[in-house]
């Protein structure tokens, strides 16, 4: 199928877009070089590469659910029961590692799946779903540990340990996902009724798409992408942490918002997301090469994402501006 071409105006806000995203995680990268000498090295974006999988999963699901106007405040929780199940499996249970691994997925998938049946059958807003799965999630894998981490040992290391060309396994998976996301987003049916139920989920409706089925199905793939970051999670550090993810749905979100997807629903670019990512890590990791404390860091990434989101409401209003 011909997809139509898009106006010259469109065409210069994508290139806008993506251009203010590489401005910013350049002059970012800049300013800790020039802050101090230990941070523009290769092993300081090796060290990038290797920890960012984890959000890059996250985050590609969560730009889904932000773009149908919904948001998951849970996979954060989420993340951390994925990998008690893995650890308590391989450690007590004595599950074979596919085992193990299969039961993360799950885990995640399950948790997925609730929030979207429940938040469409009862009509509830996926905020209030969400919170509660947050909490279940959290209570389920400090359950599961006895509140203690599981030191799983090499059982699990290969799965992160394994590197091609310098550059970590996950971080080549997560980068193959963020390509095929954006590819269903850009190019697939799916992608087309997932922008159409976030701009106008009535529309979609009267237009023969069935707006439950789409959020059921976005938020059962965020739960599985969960369960994938989870396994990555556990396999890095070798042990099931039951307070693993706090805050990742914090930083999941940001990255989401910091890539320009509407907090609105109904636009989002996955690779976006991932600048969004990026400029998070390099944040982070450059305020902690300066010897910033964690309130200090905390602060920088609250009014970062403060600014996005003042940034993504001009964008909208410039946006509505130039369809009248």
């Amino acid at each position: 199928m011909n997809h139509p071409a898009r106006p010259r105006s469109e065409w210069r806000g994508v290139v806008a877009d993506y251009l203010g995203l590489v401005i910013a995680l350049g002059l970012l990268i800049l300013a800790f070089s020039l802050s101090t000498r230990y941070f523009f090295s290769a092993e300081t974006f090796r060290t990038l590469a290797n920890q960012i999988p984890a959000a890059m999963l996250i985050a590609t699901g969560m730009t889904y659910v932000l773009m149908i106007a919904e948001i998951d405040l849970s996979v954060g929780s989420v993340l951390g029961l994925c990998g008690a199940v893995a650890g308590v499996a391989l450690t007590r249970w004595h599950w074979p590692l596919w085992a193990a691994l299969g039961g993360a997925l799950g885990a995640g998938g399950l948790c997925g799946a609730f929030n979207g049946l429940v938040s469409v059958r009862w009509r509830l807003p996926s905020f209030i779903v969400t919170l509660g799965m947050m909490e279940m999630a959290r209570g389920g894998a400090h359950a599961l540990t006895r509140s203690q981490t599981e030191y799983i040992g090499p059982a699990i290391e290969g799965i992160a340990g394994t590197t091609v060309g310098g550059l970590s396994l996950p971080f080549l998976l997560a980068v193959l996902v963020v390509v095929a996301a954006q590819t269903v987003l850009s190019r697939a049916v799916f992608g087309r009724h997932l922008v159409a139920v976030g701009a106008n989920a009535e529309a979609a409706r009267f237009s023969g798409i069935d707006p439950g089925a789409i959020k059921t199905l976005v938020f059962l793939i965020s739960g599985l992408l969960v369960g994938v970051a989870a396994i990555i999670d556990t396999s890095r550090f070798q042990s099931a942490n039951p307070n693993a993810g706090s805050g990742f749905e914090l930083q999941a979100i940001a990255a989401v918002v910091i890539g320009g997807t509407s907090l609105m629903g109904g636009r989002g670019s996955v690779v976006r997301t991932l600048f969004g990512v990026l400029i998070i890590a390099v944040l982070n990791t450059g305020l902690a090469t300066v010897g910033a404390r964690d309130e200090i860091k905390r602060l920088v990434t609250g009014a970062v994402i403060v600014t996005a989101v003042i940034v993504d409401y001009y964008r909208r209003r410039l946006g509505e501006r130039s369809t009248r």
